[in-house]
């Protein structure tokens, strides 16, 4: 695939300021790394996101993912390979990522889920995670940003 232009954030440099502001204090927050590995990987798999599917499992790899918890994300619901915490992570990335899927977006179910594993703090975190993770999926899908790419 060719890219329609370079990552938009090469044109406006001071863009990934803020970016990188809300990614820093997303991961601050105690939610463990591996788990916000998953809900990225997550969102970016139901966006259809190459460039974030890639290197969304290289950033899982290196904070100790297995290969075999990877392969299975896309089935999180299906396997026993994930814990409690990690599969309200994932219900929840999945409820943020398809908003148009349903007349609540993000039911009560899933937020209830979530907030019996995760404090304030680190549902702000993950609710920030995600929201960033979307907004890279929808910039790369616009312009066609190939696999093999970061930003």
């Amino acid at each position: 695939m060719t890219a329609r232009m370079n990552n938009p954030a090469s044109f406006l440099p001071d863009s990934m300021k803020g970016i990188q502001s809300l990614i820093k204090a997303a991961h601050s927050t105690g939610v463990p790394q591996a788990t916000m590995e998953l809900a990225h990987l997550r969102a970016s798999q139901i966006n259809g996101c190459s460039p974030c599917v890639y290197s969304g499992a290289i950033s899982a790899k290196k904070a100790g993912e297995s290969d075999e918890r990877l392969f299975a994300v896309a089935a999180w619901r299906e396997t026993d390979l994930f814990s409690d915490a990690e599969r309200a992570a994932l219900a929840l990335a999945e409820s943020m990522t398809r908003l148009s899927d349903r007349a609540d977006p993000v039911p009560d179910a899933v937020w209830g889920e979530a907030a019996q594993h995760f404090d304030e703090k680190q549902l702000a975190g993950l609710v920030l995670w995600i929201s960033t993770t979307n907004l890279f999926n929808r910039s790369n899908a616009a312009t066609k940003q190939p696999a093999g790419t970061v930003w």
